[in-house]
């Protein structure tokens, strides 16, 4: 398995609006990527925005990158500057 890891800062007011375009808009777009395993959004901080997107293939991990990009870009350039961005191979997993 493969995640790609996205870092954003951002106005804490925005962040509910951030979240509510992402699961109507980018969601639906990550879940028909290739290998989908998983998408979560984490608010680790005040104006902070990290998503993880996980693949069974690298090639999804790099895909989902690239759609990210581009969804943020025509959708919440105005709230989100382009994220800080990780990708690699998942080591340890462990699912319920």
């Amino acid at each position: 398995m493969f995640a790609a890891i996205r870092y954003y800062r951002t106005d804490p007011d925005s962040i509910d609006s951030v979240v509510r375009r992402a699961k109507e808009g980018f969601v639906p777009i990550i879940r028909e990527t290739p290998g989908f395993v998983s998408y979560f959004v984490l608010a680790p901080r005040q104006g902070e925005i990290v998503s993880v997107s996980v693949f069974e293939e690298q090639s999804g991990a790099e895909e989902s990158h690239l759609k990210a990009e581009e969804w943020v870009r025509q959708n919440l350039s105005e709230l989100l500057p382009s994220p800080e961005f990780a990708e690699g191979q998942v080591i340890v997993y462990e699912a319920k």
